[in-house]
């Protein structure tokens, strides 16, 4: 994990962003996903955007980041947009060829409890493990000792972190080197209430238009409106200022 100065940090060509799934490495491996929004949120929170640049891999999760990586002209961009949920899939499906165990570290009870009974349909030959952290802006030292001696007891082949961002991330950066895991580790929150059904996905053609965010804009406009409209402005302008100015 490279060491990025604060110069460059905050532009889009320094977040190494990863152009399929199967570039992703073996072993311990940390995975974020980055949208416009995030991008935006890391210009002002210097802990998630060291978390977004020197985790193991980085999907882009937003047409958004497509366009501008490719319009920045960055080497290697990716073509193609990677959702969260496509993460999941695939990494779900892999595991499911070998047999494992996985774990869903994050969310209410009720979520996790739907969440393994869908599993367990979709993917028998996977152990289904969750654990549900306190709910809490900020855990402490307590919390966070028996957050990772549960994803050490565990042992997953395979773990998901799904906290929301950019907590889940900066969680899961600043304690990586205590977990004592050797598997894939995405960070993917909104997958755990897509998976278990509480909050309903864009529809597909909306998903391949890259309109799936003015679908979250419709369905939670007082929560979501000022994370879209004024967010996705900002990133417009990001864009262009580091097209231009650098």
């Amino acid at each position: 994990m490279e060491i990025i100065s604060s110069l460059t940090m905050k532009r889009l060509a320094s977040f190494h962003i990863t152009s399929g799934l199967q570039a992703l490495p073996a072993g311990k491996c940390l995975v974020n996903t980055i949208n416009a929004w995030s991008f935006v949120v890391a210009q002002r929170d210097e802990a998630f955007a060291e978390a977004l640049q020197r985790g193991d891999a980085l999907i882009p999760d937003g047409k958004s980041i497509v366009w501008a990586s490719n319009f920045l002209s960055i080497p290697d961009a990716p073509k193609e947009r990677i959702a969260g949920w496509d993460l999941f899939i695939y990494e779900m499906e892999k595991l499911s060829h070998t047999g494992g165990t996985c774990l869903f570290m994050g969310s209410s009870e009720p979520v996790l409890a739907s969440i393994k009974k869908r599993a367990a349909l979709d993917y028998p030959n996977i152990l289904i493990e969750t654990y549900s952290p306190p709910y809490k802006e900020k855990f402490s030292q307590e919390d966070n000792e028996a957050i990772i001696n549960a994803v050490n007891a565990a042992s997953p082949d395979l773990l998901w972190i799904g906290m929301t961002a950019p907590k889940q991330e900066k969680w899961a950066f600043e304690h990586w080197d205590e977990l004592d895991i050797n598997c894939h580790c995405g960070t993917i929150g909104a997958v755990f209430d897509f998976y278990a059904g509480t909050v309903k996905r864009a529809p597909q053609w909306m998903q391949r238009a890259g309109l799936e965010w003015l679908h979250r804009l419709f369905s939670n406009p007082c929560r979501l409106g000022r994370r879209y409209l004024v967010g996705n402005l900002k990133f417009i302008f990001y864009i262009l200022s580091e097209k231009f100015l650098y």
